[in-house]
C-alpha cells in the first residue's frame, strides 16, 4: 500500500514540477503570514508557470515549514 502511494504521488508530483524552472524566491510576506494564521515564516519559491511552492510543517498547513538541502554552505532554509 505504501510503496503504490509513494509511486501514485511521485508520478503525480513529477508531472507538474519536473521542467520547471525557479524564477524567484522571497520570504513569505508578514500579511500572507497572518492572513495563513502562521508564526513561522517560510521562503516562498516560484516556479516559471506561475506556480509556487510553500514549505509546510505539516500536510494541514499548520504552519511555515524549514527546506532541507544538501548544499554544504546552505543546509537548511529556515522559517523566520
Amino acid at each position: 500500500m505504501i510503496k503504490d502511494t509513494r509511486k501514485y504521488w511521485t508520478k503525480e508530483v513529477a508531472k507538474i514540477l519536473e521542467g520547471r524552472t525557479i524564477v524567484k524566491i522571497e520570504y513569505m510576506p508578514e500579511e500572507e503570514v497572518k492572513e495563513w494564521m502562521w508564526y513561522k515564516t517560510p521562503v516562498v519559491i516560484h516556479l516559471d508557470d506561475g506556480g509556487i511552492l510553500i514549505p509546510s510543517m505539516d500536510d494541514e498547513g499548520n504552519d511555515g515549514g524549514a527546506i532541507l538541502t544538501n548544499y554544504k554552505k546552505l543546509g537548511t532554509i529556515p522559517v523566520i
